[in-house]
């Protein structure tokens, strides 16, 4: 498990986009960038920057994954048949985490990795403390008896701060990852960009 070093609320700012769409987000407040330059008017962004954008957006979003990691999903999503940013897409739908995150089971897509790397999730009946372990169609994930309890777990079930998407079916604690999403299934708070992401990485 990798460590996040930075404040994550600062790529929000940083982006200039609520990029989980919450209400706790200091882009609703602030819409400039962090920083005494912060407030500069921006020139123009070169092809490279918006790939880049892109790529630190998309990345961010899916809990600040490392960019070898991120790297390692993107040369898998190439080397299998079909359309490489769909695949990319589908591949990072498919971390435990994110079916975690996805089923309202945590609160934001750090709690849910906390919750995975403590032990508290089990895929088909078995624990599962890797939250970059890849969830396949018909698998069951639930929550241990302890995180049934937890507060922060009751706290996002309760929450109408988003909705459950089509491919993840829940009834209570139990979750089925029922496919792999296409990009437009995915419900981004705000607009990504994988084309571009692929783009930066096959220059």
């Amino acid at each position: 498990m990798s460590k996040r070093t930075s404040a994550k609320y600062k790529l929000d700012r940083r982006m200039g986009e609520n990029i989980w769409g919450r209400p706790k987000s200091p882009i609703n407040r602030r819409e400039y960038g962090p920083g005494q330059h912060g407030q500069r008017r921006k020139g123009k962004t070169s092809d490279f920057g918006q790939q880049l954008k892109a790529k630190q957006k998309l990345k961010g979003y899916y809990g600040d994954v490392t960019e070898k990691q991120f790297r390692k999903i993107y040369e898998e999503a190439a080397r299998v048949k079909g359309d490489t940013s769909q695949n990319l897409i589908g591949l990072l739908e498919r971390r435990l985490d994110m079916v975690v995150y996805r089923a309202k089971f945590a609160p934001t897509i750090f709690a849910a990795r906390q919750i995975v790397n403590h032990g508290h999730v089990r895929v088909n009946g078995k624990r599962c403390n890797i939250a970059s372990a890849r969830v396949a169609p018909g698998d069951v994930i639930t929550l241990s008896d302890k995180a049934k309890e937890m507060a922060l777990v009751l706290e996002a079930q309760s929450s109408g701060e988003r909705d459950i998407p089509d491919y993840v079916a829940v009834d209570g604690f139990e979750a089925t990852y029922v496919r792999v999403p296409s990009l437009d299934e995915v419900p981004y708070p705000v607009k990504m960009e994988p084309n571009l992401v692929v783009e930066f990485y096959s220059r």
